[in-house]
């Protein structure tokens, strides 16, 4: 393969398609299905849910993000055993949630097949929105784990266990896009020369991260806005 694809296309569907043992590590950020500052707010748009008011750039929104408890824990659950079946044995796994959805995902990654290691926080800094009398939701989470028994590699070493960086918005291209210093970070859980597979790949920050890092990278990704806008990005890492 070439140094990085991406797949337009339902995550499910393109997963289903793809060869048995294929990729070297998955780290991705599915929907949440969550946000907002109320229980009705998980139907509303991305735009509404995850956007400041202050914040005057609009970008398209994203789907996948209004399903109800039951359908987030078993769509979840269908495509982390796909992604399962694609990642060779000891391939490591890395899988992005807020606090709400921090308890369903991390069912929902042990049900798909995967055994899981850990929680790693993630501290966006004093940016995010502040809660009068209690504390801000300051963290959101990544769940790690792996395909079987974790090898032993060198050449991964050994990585922090948590992570501080704020959110620019020169930096991100999303809704939800988190920073490429960040994905930078993350996905040196691959081996270097592997293939990082990111089944919502959004703007691609996790693809270009990789290629930042002298990975491979594969996304799927749903919104054709989106597509369009990772694979940009893609050819201008390419290109550099």
């Amino acid at each position: 393969m070439s140094a990085w694809e991406i797949i337009e296309g339902e995550a499910l569907t393109r997963l289903c398609a793809m060869p048995d043992e294929s990729v070297d590590a998955v780290v991705t950020d599915p929907p949440y299905s969550s946000g907002g500052a109320f229980r009705g707010d998980r139907t509303s748009a991305t735009s509404i849910k995850y956007v400041h008011t202050s914040v005057k750039k609009q970008r398209p929104e994203f789907l996948g993000d209004n399903r109800d408890q039951r359908a987030f824990v078993l769509w979840c659950t269908l495509w982390l055993s796909e992604c399962y079946r694609v990642a060779k044995p000891g391939a490591p796994i890395v899988v992005f949630t807020d606090w709400r959805q921090l308890p369903s995902t991390s069912d929902a990654v042990q049900a798909g097949g995967w055994v899981q290691r850990g929680v790693i926080p993630w501290d966006k800094g004093l940016g995010s929105r502040p809660r009068i009398g209690g504390f801000r939701n300051q963290s959101e989470f990544m769940i790690w784990g792996s395909k079987g028994p974790l090898p032993s590699r060198r050449d991964v070493g050994a990585l922090p266990g948590a992570y501080h960086y704020s959110i620019k918005h020169s930096d991100k291209h999303h809704i939800a896009g988190k920073p490429t210093a960040l994905m930078r970070d993350v996905v040196k859980v691959c081996p270097p020369g592997g293939v990082v597979l990111d089944p919502f790949a959004g703007s691609g920050t996790t693809i270009v991260a990789a290629l930042h890092e002298g990975r491979r990278g594969i996304g799927i990704e749903m919104s054709t806005d989106y597509a369009a806008i990772a694979r940009d990005r893609c050819a201008q890492v390419e290109a550099a």
